[in-house]
């Protein structure tokens, strides 16, 4: 899936038994995401830090990010301080990584261009 496709996409309820993705999947998915997200293999999720001037914009952005996650329906675990923030997805449902996790991140990417 294309940059593009990703911006406008919205993410698909979880139903029970949805598959991860493999390697070469998460591995098209990762290059229309920008390069700062990370693949963690390991852990099968994605991550990545963002940097802020102070704790009023990281709170700003940690907002957006939960308005974001409650209309696509799908979280993010969230780690964030005075002036950083850090966003990890991952499809629990799926033990990995699926297409919502890269639509969410295609957009988390949007909301600091």
């Amino acid at each position: 899936m294309k940059s593009e496709e990703l911006r406008g996409a919205q993410c698909e309820p979880c139903q029970g038994g949805m598959a991860a993705m493999d390697t070469a999947n998460v591995n098209e998915y990762m290059s229309s995401i920008d390069s700062s997200w990370q693949h963690q293999p390991e852990g099968q999720f994605i991550v990545r830090s963002f940097k802020f001037k102070n704790f009023s914009k990281t709170m700003f952005f940690v907002n957006a990010i939960a308005h974001l996650a409650d209309q696509q329906g799908h979280h993010p675990d969230v780690k964030f301080g005075y002036n950083y923030c850090q966003v990890k997805f991952t499809t629990h449902e799926a033990g990995g990584l699926t297409v919502n996790d890269f639509i969410c991140a295609k957009k988390t990417d949007e909301l600091v261009t």
